[in-house]
């Protein structure tokens, strides 16, 4: 008490704290005053496209393999010494062009003594004829011995047959030495030879050459069995198409037919194989390569499509922004199908004509005002009139 009479002995004191006192009151006449609640957040910047719509196709994307359709490996019919090669490693051949010769001289020499057997036999055999024609003709039977009567036509008989089983070794010796001659089976192209001019070949032993024809051209392939249901469906209305093009490839696919299904799912894999068979006249596809291979099972007419970059992901699922007449931002929920190049399929929640945003989706807030950016900024997305194949 002392301390403080002593203080308001001084009257300075008592000034400040009426100053304190007063400035308390502004601050917290100030802190009454209320921020205005009406703040308007500046329009999104977004680029927008139109939703079009045209028929797209219904197809399954696979990786397969290009294969011949013929192989054939050419082996040799007889045991012998390769005499002449006839073709250039690699050059196409057709049905009959010789490939190789093997020494005939030996199955010549056969023929040739098989020949001679024929001729021995045909003259034991007209000698057993008039023999036996002799005694055919005798009128009085007791002149000759049935014993001899029987020896004297069994004598042709026999000759007969030797005459037969002569006559087939001819034809025997005369194949050997038409396998001397080995030709092409098919229309293809050939591949490296196996063997070189003097080796000695036997039948059954290794292949000469191996021949694989090219056009038509198989594309094989395979499915998972959960699609398979629906290609059998497809298959029953109609020939499947198939767009094959290479791996490395960005040009226009090429266009074939399903040509061939499979009977069972292959155990582990769950999938079905399946075949495409093509043109190739240009040996555009080569055996071996592996492709790109899409199966057309149907066409979606007057399909909805968008730009890629439009789908959004969400918890509840795929979403568009839609940007109504009054520049505002609407947020859809949509299913989206298939891809299409560039584009992809809307089947619910977007309607052709309607512009939907593919760039700036962060900005965006249901309801909210954009600004469109003008095409050819950026990314001009009106640009895009169609899906790439």
């Amino acid at each position: 008490m002392r301390g403080l009479a002593l203080k308001q002995g001084g009257g300075s004191p008592v000034k400040v704290i009426e100053t304190l006192g007063l400035l308390l009151i502004l601050f917290l006449a100030g802190c009454d005053r209320q921020v205005p609640a009406s703040f308007e957040r500046p329009p999104a910047p977004v680029s927008v496209a139109a939703a079009l719509a045209q028929d797209v196709p219904i197809y399954i994307d696979a990786v397969g393999k290009i294969v011949a359709r013929e192989v054939v490996s050419i082996q040799p019919q007889v045991s012998g010494r390769v005499t002449k090669i006839h073709f250039a490693d690699g050059a196409d051949v057709r049905t009959g062009d010789v490939l190789f010769t093997i020494d005939p001289r030996p199955y010549q020499a056969q023929l040739n003594q098989a020949e001679a057997n024929v001729a021995q036999a045909q003259a034991a055999l007209n000698l057993a004829k008039t023999n036996f024609a002799r005694v055919e003709t005798i009128s009085d039977p007791r002149a000759v011995s049935r014993q001899d009567f029987d020896a004297k036509k069994n004598a042709v008989e026999v000759a007969e047959a030797q005459l037969g089983q002569n006559r087939a070794a001819v034809e025997t010796a005369r194949l050997n030495l038409e396998y001397c001659t080995i030709r092409s089976p098919i229309d293809g192209r050939a591949g490296q030879r196996l063997v070189d001019l003097g080796n000695v070949v036997t039948p059954g032993n290794s292949p000469l050459l191996v021949i694989q024809r090219l056009d038509p051209i198989y594309a094989d392939f395979t499915i998972p069995e959960s699609d398979l249901t629906e290609v059998q469906r497809n298959m029953a209305r109609r020939t499947l198409r198939a767009e094959v093009r290479l791996a490395d490839e960005r040009t226009k696919a090429r266009e074939g037919k399903l040509t061939f299904l499979d009977n069972s799912v292959q155990e582990g894999t769950g999938t079905v194989k399946l075949r495409a068979t093509l043109e190739n006249k240009d040996r555009h596809f080569w055996p071996g390569r592996f492709a790109r291979i899409r199966l057309i099972l149907d066409t979606h007419y007057s399909a909805v499509l968008v730009p890629a970059d439009a789908p959004q992901l969400s918890a509840k699922g795929a979403f568009v922004y839609v940007v109504k007449q009054d520049e505002s931002a609407e947020l859809r929920p949509v299913t989206v199908g298939q891809r299409h190049g560039d584009l992809v399929v809307i089947g619910q929640g977007v309607k052709e004509g309607e512009r939907v945003v593919i760039n700036g989706q962060l900005g965006v807030t249901p309801g909210g005002k954009v600004k469109i950016a003008a095409p050819g900024t950026k990314k001009d997305p009106a640009s895009q009139s169609g899906a790439k194949s």
